[in-house]
């Protein structure tokens, strides 16, 4: 089995059961909602995303959309695993290119940090419901978590973690959040998340199984 299906096998081990599919129709539906969020956090942060105008901007009734996400913190949560999502593809077709796994990893989530600094509005609304999010939203924050370490596996290169890597990463992903909300608050430069990214990425190499 190739690497990238494997990792994604490991980050979805803990998924819960899938619900029914979606039909075709009903797919392309929400695509226009996460859609008509994106474009509304991109244009004026948290705040704009309000659901009625989500639903006029997508084409569907209030009342279908509070279907398919009941409120704006799971829509916006969902929102970032989706673009999330449209990162891991891009990230695929360009993988990077350091020598050791640690270096690989920060140089992924870099990327992925300068696609977000090109969205600060975007960014900030979908952090902002990450940290807004309670219990009711956990089956779209345990997505955006699969999704980030499903990443952050294919960068490092590894089909089948050790425990203690699986911890690595961890880690790094709650690393990353952190150094997305410093720098979203003004409390952190570029610079500085770089440097903070790369400290917790050593971790990979620490843990890995042949000491290297």
């Amino acid at each position: 089995m190739p690497a990238q299906a494997k990792s994604a096998k490991v980050a979805a081990g803990t998924a819960r059961p899938a619900s029914s599919p979606l039909t075709e129709r009903q797919a392309a539906r929400r695509r226009r909602i996460l859609h008509a969020s994106a474009q509304l956090a991109s244009r004026g942060g948290f705040d704009a995303v309000q659901m009625r105008e989500v639903a006029e901007s997508s084409q569907v009734a209030l009342g279908t959309l509070y279907r398919y996400f009941p409120s704006k913190v799971h829509l916006l949560v969902a929102t970032m695993q989706d673009q999330l999502e449209h990162m891991h593809t891009t990230l695929r077709k360009k993988p990077p290119v350091g020598e050791t796994a640690a270096e690989r990893v920060t140089e992924t989530l870099m990327r992925a940090f300068r696609a977000l600094q090109r969205e600060p509005q975007l960014a900030d609304a979908m952090v902002r419901a990450l940290t807004f999010a309670d219990r009711s939203v956990c089956a779209e924050v345990d997505q955006v978590s699969r999704r980030t370490t499903g990443i952050i596996l294919d960068a490092m290169g590894i089909a089948e973690p050790t425990p203690e890597q699986v911890s690595a990463v961890r880690v790094i992903e709650h690393t990353w959040h952190s150094a997305l909300v410093t720098w979203l608050s003004g409390r952190a430069s570029i610079a500085q998340v770089k440097i903070d990214i790369q400290m917790a990425c050593r971790l990979i190499d620490l843990t890995a199984p042949d000491g290297t």
